[in-house]
């Protein structure tokens, strides 16, 4: 829409692939802002869901595909996913019908669940299913965890909202957001559920408890 007025995006999954900047190191033009998380972070969520619910042998990758980073994230997962004894396959974010046809054929197999990468404006129908199929699903936000899902690794929003903030006052100041680098987050966090943990008949390990920011009880 406009090449001139400063631009800070607090939350990007890929900017460069997005076409928002030329590189992250320098952006080149006048927008600027933070990632939503490194890729290396994906290889996290099949770890996480193989502790948090070991029953657990195949997983949804939950994916939106209108997003650049869709396809390098579930590169990442697929990679890592072998080696903690999980098959991944990927579901598109497309429609509420086709994503519910999805959970309900995996709910059949009984050792089923969902890794949900991005889930743009379908959160809550995402974590409704989960539920009623019981899933064990990992999320990327502690938001979902907060409506009702089971387990999150991600970014803290927060954070990178406060930072975003930062780079504004520095543009205003005088700065060019051409001159002042994409960055990475710098703080994440592990949230649990113990509630839906319960509802699933899940026994959350004492270590990953221990490991938690937060555990909504």
């Amino acid at each position: 829409m406009t090449r001139t007025v400063p631009i800070v995006f607090p939350a990007a999954s890929d900017p460069v692939a997005a076409g928002l900047v030329e590189s992250l190191a320098r952006p080149g033009g006048n927008a600027t802002g933070f990632l939503s998380f490194e890729y290396s972070l994906s290889g996290k969520w099949p770890e996480l869901l193989r502790q948090v619910a070991p029953s657990v042998r195949r997983a949804a990758v939950l994916r939106d595909p209108a997003n650049p980073s869709a396809i390098a994230q579930f590169g990442v997962i697929q990679a890592v996913a072998s080696s903690v004894g999980l098959e991944v396959f990927p579901v598109n974010l497309r429609d509420a019908a086709g994503i519910e046809r999805a959970l309900a054929t995996l709910a059949g197999s009984r050792d089923g669940g969902l890794i949900v990468t991005s889930p743009g404006s379908r959160t809550t129908h995402i974590i409704k299913l989960a539920a009623q199929y019981k899933l064990p699903a990992i999320c990327p936000y502690r938001f979902m965890i907060t409506d009702g899902g089971l387990i999150s690794y991600g970014p803290d929003l927060v954070d990178q909202y406060r930072r975003a903030a930062g780079y504004v006052d520095r543009i205003l100041r005088g700065e060019k957001p051409a001159d002042l680098p994409v960055q990475a987050p710098t703080k994440y966090e592990l949230v649990i559920n113990l509630k839906t943990a319960r509802a699933f008949g899940l026994e959350i390990p004492p270590s990953l408890l221990a490991r938690a920011d937060e555990v909504i009880e």
